[in-house]
This record gives C-alpha cells, sequence and structure tokens, in this order.
C-alpha cells in the first residue's frame, strides 16, 4: 500500500486502518506516515480557506504495523480565522499519537519579511543516495528516496552538527499534487541527525515534533525533489535537540521543523 493509498484509507475510514509492514521503523511504523494520516483526519474537520499553519506532534508510543489503528478528531476552537484542532490515533485502546494543530485563513498585514535562502547543495544526482536495504535500512524507506548533501550517514562516525539532502517519494507510476501531508513524510524520513555521530547501529526516536507550514504552499508535484537540512542545537545525557527546514526544488521555504529525538547509544 503506497502512501497515497494510505491516505485514502483514512479518509474513506478512520475508524480502522491498517498501515502494513513495509512502513515498519524498527518496531513501530514510519512516525512520519502516522502524522501524516491523523493530519489529514483532522484536516477533514476544518473549512476550506485555512490551511495549516503548525502542528505539534507527540509520539505516545509505538504504532504498530499490521494493526488496526483509529483516528479521532476533535474541534477545540473555531474562531474568525483560525481553527485549533487536536487529533489522536489509537491502537488497542492506547493513544499512540497526539496531533495539536493550528489551521487559519490569511490577513492583511503590513508586515511582510521574505524566507532568508535556502543552502547551496550539490546537485541530486551528484549526491549518495541511501539505498533500500532489506534488513538493514528501514522498511519504510523502500518509498522514500534520500540524497544525502549535508553531514554524514547514520552511524558513520561523522561529527558534524548538520545533516541533509534531497528528498521525495520514490518513483511512482503517476505524479500527483504535494500536500501538506506528504511533506510531514518527506521531513520525517530523515534520521536524527545526531545518529551520524555514533560508529555502531543504536536505536533512536522522536519523542516531540513541532512543524510550522509556510502559507501559500508552493505548488509541487510527488516526483520533485525537495531540500532538507538538520541542525543540532545540543544533545546530552540520550537527548537531542534538532532543528530543520524544507525548501522546494526552487528553493522556496516550504516547512520549518524542530525535534526531540531519544538516542539509545
Amino acid at each position: 500500500m503506497g502512501f497515497s493509498e494510505l491516505l485514502q484509507a483514512v479518509r474513506n475510514n478512520p475508524q480502522a486502518v491498517q498501515i502494513p509492514a513495509q512502513w515498519a521503523q524498527g518496531r513501530a511504523s514510519f512516525g512520519g506516515l502516522v502524522a501524516a494520516l491523523v493530519y489529514d483526519a483532522m484536516r477533514a474537520q476544518v473549512p476550506a480557506g485555512r490551511p495549516a499553519r503548525s502542528l505539534a506532534i507527540t509520539f505516545v508510543g509505538p504504532a504498530a504495523p499490521d494493526v488496526p489503528i483509529s483516528f479521532a478528531v476533535e474541534v477545540l476552537r473555531e474562531g474568525k480565522a483560525v481553527s485549533q484542532v487536536l487529533g489522536r490515533a489509537m491502537q488497542n485502546g492506547q493513544v499512540v499519537t497526539i496531533v495539536q494543530g493550528s489551521f487559519g485563513a490569511g490577513r492583511e498585514s503590513r508586515i511582510a519579511v521574505q524566507a532568508e535562502a535556502a543552502p547551496q547543495a550539490k546537485p541530486v544526482d551528484e549526491c549518495q543516495e541511501l539505498p533500500y536495504i532489506p534488513g538493514v535500512t528501514p522498511e519504510f524507506t523502500r518509498y522514500l528516496a534520500m540524497r544525502w548533501a549535508f553531514g554524514g550517514m547514520p552511524f558513520s562516525g561523522n561529527p558534524a552538527r548538520e545533516m541533509g539532502g534531497w528528498v521525495r517519494l520514490r518513483e511512482q507510476s503517476s505524479s500527483e499534487p504535494v500536500t501538506e501531508a506528504h511533506l510531514l513524510a518527506l521531513v520525517d524520513a530523515w534520521p536524527p541527525a545526531v545518529l551520524s555521530h555514533l560508529s555502531a547501529p543504536a536505536p533512536g526516536s522522536s519523542l516531540t515534533w513541532t512543524i510550522e507550514f509556510v502559507q501559500p504552499m508552493s505548488e509541487l508535484n510527488t516526483q520533485d525533489w525537495c531540500l532538507y537540512r538538520a541542525q543540532i542545537e545540543h544533545a546530552r545525557d540520550g537527548y537531542g535537540h534538532i532543528a530543520a527546514a524544507l525548501w522546494s526544488p526552487a528553493g522556496e521555504l516550504l516547512a520549518i521543523s524542530r525535534q526531540t529525538v531519544a538516542v539509545f547509544g
């Protein structure tokens, strides 16, 4: 089941969606996909014209593959321009993911500040790809292509403070427009930047994640390569604090991300 098919599944029946094992990340389902499914369930409860501005995501526990997940949405407040919405993913009666989202219509304002330019990166074709290797790389990487332009790969013993490069969904028979749900998967596809500091494999996972979307979104399709760069701001005692951003192929800022990650190594 591909990314688009899973989004459609949650639209059709948010009470019983199974994420196949091919989307696994260790013992859990890929967090970016789970967040995207919760977001899509939330989006359906928000009036048109109020795009997503920010999401605060907490991964309460692992969402096991091949086990039904239900999605519940509560509109906390609907103001003149902004909707505050809470989404939950639940499995076996337990909450596995919580997403609090702010959706807001645009307003007239005298303030207009352009985003800083995207970082310079080598062209996609000159960057090393993280291949999908069964039993070695996370299962979900069969669906997402990443090509390294900044820092080192996980467990390479590279002490760089940054990590990233080009990312997109892997080849599909046809392209489709990119939504905020797709951006969640593209940003979370990357491993925690601190893992490059290790020289041997060790597990790591996100505890909390906040992401802000730059609106109006640039028009992209799923075959476009986007540029991602994460920077480690602090890491100690098994926790890392990482700031990141995602840009379009034309260098337009798409999303701003911040994660607290746990590292068991």
